[in-house]
Order: C-alpha cells, then sequence, then structure tokens
C-alpha cells in the first residue's frame, strides 16, 4: 500500500467527521432535557406520549438521530486516539459502536410501544411492555458494551493527547447514561450528555478547521445536494 495515499484519505472523513462531533451530542441533549418534566420510568413515560405525542416523538427522535449520528463521530475520535494509542482506539471506538447499536435496537422498541398506544390504548401498551420487559434479545450481550466503552475510549482520549483530563472524564460520563426500553431523563442523563458536548464538539470545530476551506459555490453544491438526498430517502422511506 502507498502509504502517501493512505494518509491522504480517511473514512469517514473531515466534514462527515466534524459534523457529526457537532450535531450528535447536541441532538442527544436536546431529546433529554425536552422529556425531563416526565417521570423516568416506562408507564409514565407511555402516559406522556398519550398526552404530549408530538412533544415525546420529537424528543426520542432526536435522541436516536443523535444515536445514529454517532458512529461517524466516534470513529473519527478513535482515528485521532489510534494516531498514539491504537490498541485504546480499536477497543473503546469498537465496544462504543456496538453500544450504539444496542440503543437503536431500543429506540425502534421505544417507537412500537408508543404506537400500540395511539392504535389500541394506553393500558395494552403497558400491559405489553411488562410483560415482555426482559425477554430474551441478543442485543442484551452489549449491555456492557454501552456502558464500558465509554471510559475505555475516554482513557484512550486522555492517554492519546486527544483531549484533556476535564473534556476526557465529561466524555467518560456517557457510562452513566442508562440503557433500555422506554427511559425518560433524569439529572444524571442530562448531565451525560452534557459532558457528551463538552468532549466532542471543541474537538468537532477542530476537526472541521484542519484543513484547506471550501469555496462559496463548493458549500452551496454540498447543501443543495444534501437537502436533495435526505428528501428523496424521506419520502422513499415513507414509500415503506
Amino acid at each position: 500500500m502507498n502509504s502517501s495515499k493512505s494518509e491522504t484519505f480517511w473514512f469517514p472523513g473531515r466534514w462527515v467527521g466534524g459534523t457529526t462531533l457537532i450535531a450528535a451530542p447536541l441532538a442527544l441533549l436536546a431529546g433529554e432535557l425536552l422529556r425531563i418534566q416526565f417521570d423516568f420510568f416506562f408507564p409514565q413515560q407511555l402516559k406522556a406520549f398519550e398526552q404530549h405525542p408530538a412533544l415525546l416523538t420529537t424528543s426520542y427522535s432526536l435522541f436516536l438521530a443523535g444515536t445514529i449520528l454517532l458512529w461517524p463521530a466516534i470513529l473519527t475520535l478513535s482515528r485521532l486516539i489510534g494516531q498514539t494509542k491504537p490498541g485504546w482506539a480499536v477497543w473503546g471506538g469498537t465496544l462504543v459502536i456496538l453500544g450504539l447499536f444496542a440503543r437503536t435496537f431500543h429506540y425502534g422498541i421505544n417507537h412500537l410501544a408508543f404506537q400500540l398506544v395511539r392504535v389500541q390504548n394506553l393500558e395494552s401498551a403497558i400491559r405489553a411492555v411488562a410483560d415482555s420487559y426482559g425477554a430474551f434479545h441478543i442485543v442484551a450481550t452489549l449491555s456492557a458494551a454501552v456502558m464500558f466503552g465509554w471510559i475505555v475510549l475516554a482513557i484512550g482520549a486522555y492517554l492519546s493527547g486527544t483531549l484533556n483530563l476535564f473534556r476526557s472524564i465529561a466524555l467518560g460520563s456517557m457510562a452513566a447514561l442508562m440503557i433500555g426500553v422506554l427511559k425518560g431523563s433524569s439529572v444524571v442523563s442530562v448531565l451525560a450528555t452534557t459532558g457528551l458536548c463538552i468532549a466532542l464538539i471543541p474537538l468537532g470545530v477542530q476537526v472541521l478547521q484542519d484543513g484547506p476551506k471550501p469555496g462559496i459555490q463548493t458549500v452551496l453544491r454540498w447543501s443543495v445536494l444534501v437537502v436533495l438526498l435526505i428528501t428523496v430517502m424521506y419520502f422513499f422511506g415513507q414509500a415503506g
């Protein structure tokens, strides 16, 4: 492999990586803040959806979007860590991304539970969730990855000099974010996602600035292309 070529390209790249380092933690924090007024446990979350469907849908959608956007952000962070601490980068990045799969799976269950409230009634939805809580699924094996992955990644970020001690601790605070079906917000979850913002947003700005700036025409062209792509994907998805 030509070493010069391998250094000129990396996945997901400066623009995707830097943008998601900023957007993902903001989406997670916004999702947490929107539902913090409601009780943490699932019966109250389902009741909140019955009474405030638009608010709860927005809250859970933002958190899910943030979770999905985190994978390129974590890849970017892992790349930076791996320049001096490859072992920490591989293990931390792998565990965190596996944990993102688990959270995404749980949010699919959340969506179905909310639809049970809508198409049946609140009592049926609560009973269905309660009776199936704890049922075996393979994603449950990733629960440890959700918590410990952030700690491993945070240690690697500090040891590699990618983040300072304060921002590394802020990154590691994501280990305190609860995982599971229909989990509401709490002071701890808001602090954890705030810590993620402290850790990743300045890094995202740094990544975006680390290279030549595109011209206005290039920015406009790519902006239009991204908007069109998202629009087409949205309507394609709605078509089933």
